[in-house]
């Protein structure tokens, strides 16, 4: 994947990057660049080895921790969600199912509408950011959004929705959300540095997240401190590329299952990409790909299963990767791109 080092200066100068970018092809890391830094204030550079969130780049890990579930027989994807709900989320339509919330078709209210108006830095959350550190604390401020659609009608993109898959997976196992994500998919990936860390007490390994490419204003009260099913995990650029690897060899999910969360369920005209389960998808080729957008974060990783590629960017600004991002894509023959009007 050819890319000329003049591009991607130019692309890293565009918005001021800042965060980690990485190829993998099979065991040979070809291109890595870390611009930045991981703390202004104290002059912390990026490093490969920096931890750094990658907001809705867990939505797929939340999708196989439930399809963990659906293996051993205690979910299964046309399960109605309101059984398990019980009292809670009165709003959620009585047909939603599992396979709804993982596609994005359950057409349930969402807590953060990326379909509505607003800036990413923009104070969102009307409860206490701190309280929000365990599944059902989001309960309150999940609840009180009416039903957008019928379940099944069409794609909607809802975060929301894998929180509630987050609430599903806890109640129906006894098992904490965190937990699960663990041992089910980190633990059995040998990820090593992923992990939901907490934004007030982080480790000297992991990178602040950044409002702007200038200034050290950060995201800790614009987000919950502990992250959960829709977003918010720290990744290492390391163990996304060891994450892809262990998931095509079957180390996480069966082959089977694998191939039913791959498989595309909807086409995504506006992102120019198709969805299966938690994984976006190259709407023109087999690529699969994990994407995050938030105040403090920007970040996609690509992985082309043919040649065992990873493409990953990890930015700890709220734009600074999209830049980068975009010229990458460019490289690919826009197999990966985002948001572009001619892609193919």
């Amino acid at each position: 994947m050819p890319i000329s080092p003049e591009a991607l200066d130019a692309a890293i100068e565009a918005e001021s990057f800042t965060g980690v970018l990485t190829i993998d092809v099979g065991g040979t890391r070809t291109l890595e660049r870390c611009e930045g830094f991981a703390n202004r204030a104290l002059g912390i550079p990026l490093m490969p080895s920096t931890r750094i969130s990658a907001a809705s780049g867990n939505k797929g890990f939340t999708a196989l921790a439930i399809m963990r579930l659906v293996e051993a027989g205690t979910l299964g994807l046309g399960d109605l969600v309101r059984p398990i709900l019980g009292t809670d989320l009165p709003l959620v339509d009585d047909a939603v199912t599992i396979e709804h919330l993982l596609t994005h078709t359950s057409g349930i209210g969402d807590y953060l509408d990326e379909e509505g108006d607003g800036e990413i830095d923009d104070y969102i959350f009307s409860l206490p950011l701190h309280a929000l550190a365990e599944t059902e604390a989001f309960v309150p401020a999940l609840d009180g959004f009416p039903q957008k659609f019928p379940p099944g009608e069409r794609f909607s993109y809802c975060n929301g929705g894998y929180v509630v898959l987050a609430l599903v997976a806890e109640r129906v196992s006894g098992r904490t959300f965190h937990e699960l994500v663990q041992t089910e998919v980190c633990d059995r990936a040998g990820l090593t540095g992923s992990a939901f860390l907490r934004s007030d007490d982080l480790p000297a390994d992991a990178a602040l997240g950044y409002l702007d490419e200038g200034g050290n204003r950060t995201n800790v009260l614009h987000l919950p401190v502990r992250g959960n099913g829709d977003g918010g995990m720290y990744f290492t650029a390391d163990d996304l590329h060891r994450f892809w690897n262990a998931l095509l060899d079957g180390r996480i999910v069966s082959p089977g299952t694998l191939a039913e969360m791959i498989r595309p369920r909807v086409d995504v005209p506006s992102e120019h990409k198709r969805y299966g389960m938690g994984f976006w998808l190259g709407r023109r080729s087999s690529s699969l790909i994990l994407e995050g957008y938030d105040a403090g974060a920007s970040f996609r990783s690509t992985h082309v299963p043919e040649t065992r590629t990873t493409v990953t960017v990890l930015g700890n600004s709220s734009e600074g990767a999209w830049p980068v991002i975009y010229a990458l894509a460019d490289a690919m023959d826009g197999t990966v791109r985002g948001k572009f009007p001619d892609e193919s």
